[in-house]
């Protein structure tokens, strides 16, 4: 059974940090390309940063810089580290998991930046 579980979450100020945690089971870690993904409120689930099987990271602009993507393949875990947390980062984040038309997602962890 495949399963994701994000962990991380939860209520920082302006210019905080988070470090956010997915980990798999029931897939074959290595393989598969990871993403974190989030929704804000009415707002569409956007791409917010993505690793490869080979360790090749993808950044959505306004995360860029502040937001690092990672992977360790024997822990079975992918980490967001999020610094210089702004308001408008406030929205639940997904992890996904996806081998080529495959994919899983997790069930989110709410992430609030407010004073």
């Amino acid at each position: 059974q495949v399963q994701l579980a994000e962990s991380g979450g939860g209520l920082v100020q302006p210019g905080g940090s988070l470090r956010l945690s997915c980990v798999a089971s029931g897939i074959t870690f290595s393989r598969y390309a990871m993403s974190w993904y989030r929704q804000a409120p009415g707002k569409q689930r956007e791409l917010v940063a993505s690793i490869t099987s080979g360790g090749t990271t993808n950044y959505e602009d306004s995360v860029k810089g502040r937001f690092t993507i990672s992977r360790d393949n024997v822990k079975n875990t992918m980490y967001l580290q999020m610094n210089s947390l702004k308001p408008e980062d406030t929205a639940v984040y997904y992890c996904n998991a996806r081998l080529a038309v495959y994919e899983r997602w997790g069930q989110g962890t709410q992430v609030t930046v407010s004073s």
